[in-house]
């Protein structure tokens, strides 16, 4: 296991600069999330970590050692891409110990290697068989055994789960958290899916725009967002945004544009009369209250009723475990937990509630 860490690091591309002086400190044995849309610099923060990209400025550490000169086989590191490519000729053990093979290492020493790692994976049964033989999560675990072998100091794993169905996306989230837990080596993970953060990582660094826009704990982020795109970004379904400001005469009050009133249980730095935009996630709404919401679509998923509605002329969604028999087009009224509203500064998009 060793520590990661990013000294002001950016990156360009001729004149454009993707890579804005980001900064990150990961300890030994824990499992980081880079997540962010498409475009902010997550996979190429990774790749310059892994060395197959070139540092333009900064200093990227792993454990005492900077790394920028260093090439990718001097860094002690095991990388999974999202795509997995195996070796289509050679079975499931040969993949899993090619990187052994090719520093010379004894066969019998490959086939100890392999061994336990296999019988960590589930793939004991797989390893006569050739890649073209196995399903899409099977490989996906080779791939992750080729890289366990190694014993690296650091896992890199570039969204290994896209090319995976819904359903087993979901069992292998919990097979990788399963086998870091086991293996305790220092993992940096790349995902465009929150849900995958949120679920997968100790720490969450969520990047916008080639910066780092919050880090910290799953529910850390969940719960005190410190900026509008953060607080978008992280829940699903999103959280819902009205514009307003906060009511002179009672600062726990929150005057949207269309006329209605709604509680702010900590107000903070907001000043009132300034424009701000109030944030209320969806599963914070209750059925009963003073709040009115006209119905546009009911969306019952079994365990939750999801509906999508309208506050005067903006949307916004709401989760409720009830069911409910709601029509498109009626009123419903509903009451929002004020300790979970959250108040952002319309210019800056900056946090201001407490």
């Amino acid at each position: 296991m060793a520590s990661v860490a990013f000294k002001d690091v950016r990156k360009a591309f001729g004149t454009v600069e993707v890579l804005h002086g980001v900064s990150i400190d990961i300890e030994e044995g824990e499992f980081v999330v880079l997540v962010g849309p498409s475009g902010c610099g997550k996979s190429t923060l990774l790749r310059m970590l892994a060395g197959l990209e070139h540092v333009s400025a900064g200093e990227i550490i792993i454990g005492e050692r900077v790394v920028n000169a260093l090439p990718p086989k001097e860094r002690d590191i095991a990388m999974v891409f999202q795509n997995y490519a195996l070796y289509p000729h050679i079975t499931v053990a040969e993949n899993m110990g090619f990187s052994l093979t090719l520093k010379g290492v004894s066969k019998a020493e490959i086939a100890e290697r392999v061994r336990p790692a296999a019988e960590i994976l589930g793939l004991s049964h797989l390893l006569d068989r050739y890649p073209r033989q196995l399903s899409g999560g099977q490989r996906q675990r080779v791939a992750m055994g080729r890289a366990i072998v190694r014993e690296p100091q650091v896992f890199l794993f570039d969204e290994p789960l896209s090319n995976l169905d819904a359903k087993l996306r979901v069992s292998m989230r919990s097979e990788m958290k399963n086998l870091h837990q086991r293996l305790k080596t220092t993992t940096v993970y790349v995902t465009h899916d929150q849900i995958e953060a949120m679920t997968m990582a100790d720490k969450i660094v969520v990047m916008h725009d080639g910066e780092v826009a919050q880090v910290g704990a799953p529910l850390e982020l969940y719960d005190r967002p410190n900026n509008l795109f953060v607080a978008g970004f992280i829940g699903s379904p999103a959280m819902n945004f009205l514009t307003g400001t906060i009511d002179a005469n009672d600062r726990q009050r929150f005057s949207t544009g269309n006329g209605v009133a709604l509680p702010v249980g900590r107000p903070g730095e907001a000043k009132a009369g300034s424009e701000l935009i109030y944030g209320v996630r969806p599963e914070s709404f209750r059925l009963g209250g003073d709040v009115p919401l006209t119905v546009d679509v009911v969306e019952p998923t079994g365990s939750e009723t999801h509906v999508l509605a309208r506050l005067g002329e903006t949307p916004v969604t709401c989760v409720f475990r009830e069911r409910i028999s709601a029509k498109p087009g009626e009123e419903i009224r509903v009451g929002i937990d004020e300790a979970s509203v959250h108040v952002f500064d319309a210019k800056t998009g900056e946090r201001v509630s407490a």
